[in-house]
């Protein structure tokens, strides 16, 4: 069965997608008979877009699933050998409304994706869910279905700010809801270390999640202009692009502790 990974922030920018959309393809590149899953659920599609595909192409996407009870299984499309993926696209921007708006329809709000997602876990190994940057209703229900929680940020000024709104959220959010999820770690993406203010930031991130007992992974993301147009120009994942660039290493080495902090290294198959 499947663990479902959300990869969570209030910010835009700092990295989400990347980091779902390269993992997942390090997984299955890395991993011969892993199985894994990219559940989109940002307005913006961008998980789609960083395989060179159009959101508004799809014609039943992850709010299909979430609204109407169309199956994952219908509307999930393969992505390359043994990696799939659940489209989103504008549609998820009016879920909040549709949900509120009929709350006889939908009188448990914070579970509409759970029980779509539980159905399909048995096919994977790995489920990755890209969210939108913020902590509403997608959020609740990317929570209320996930296992754990990995927490991208970028270095600046108030990255701190930020990592902290996210872990009250979720643990707020664990204690009423979901006892069983579980902050797996803070991630540092977009690290210029030329800069003063990444060179001072980045260990500020350490000391509060050393003090507050928060794993944050020894591997940190540096900016490269090479892994941005990879998605922009080739339409693929940078892992995919330029498999012989150096910092595409990162990410194994990340994929490595993800597998090996959270005690999810297993043998596939």
């Amino acid at each position: 069965m499947a663990i479902v990974y959300a990869v969570s922030a209030n910010k835009g920018g700092v990295g989400k997608t990347s980091f779902v959309t390269n993992i997942a393809t390090a997984i299955v590149t890395k991993q011969p008979k892993a199985r894994v899953l990219i559940i989109d659920t940002d307005p913006q599609g961008n998980a789609s877009m960083a395989f060179g595909k159009v959101p508004a192409h799809f014609e039943e996407t992850i709010y299909d699933v979430l609204v109407d009870g169309v199956s994952m299984e219908a509307v999930k499309v393969p992505l390359m050998d043994r990696l799939d993926l659940v489209p989103a696209n504008k549609d998820m921007a009016t879920l909040v409304f549709d949900v509120l708006a009929d709350v006889e329809t939908y009188r448990r709000p914070l579970y509409l994706l759970k029980g779509p997602l539980d159905a399909i876990r048995d096919q994977y190994d790995f489920i990755f869910i890209d969210t939108p940057p913020d902590m509403g209703l997608i959020a609740g229900n990317v929570f209320a279905a996930a296992d754990r929680v990995i927490i991208p940020f970028e270095p600046e000024t108030f990255a701190v700010a930020g990592i902290i709104q996210v872990i009250e959220v979720v643990e707020d959010f664990q204690q009423k809801h979901r006892p069983e999820l579980v902050i797996d770690g803070i991630v540092a993406m977009k690290v210029d270390s030329r800069t003063i203010l990444h060179s001072e930031m980045l260990p500020k991130a350490r000391k509060y999640c050393l003090e507050h007992g928060l794993h944050m992974y020894e591997t940190v993301i540096s900016k490269s202009i090479r892994f941005a147009n990879a998605t922009a120009y080739e339409g693929q994942p940078a892992v995919l692009a330029d498999p012989g660039n150096h910092l595409v290493k990162s990410y194994y080495d990340i994929l490595e502790e993800v597998l090996t902090h959270g005690k999810t290294a297993q043998s596939i198959g």
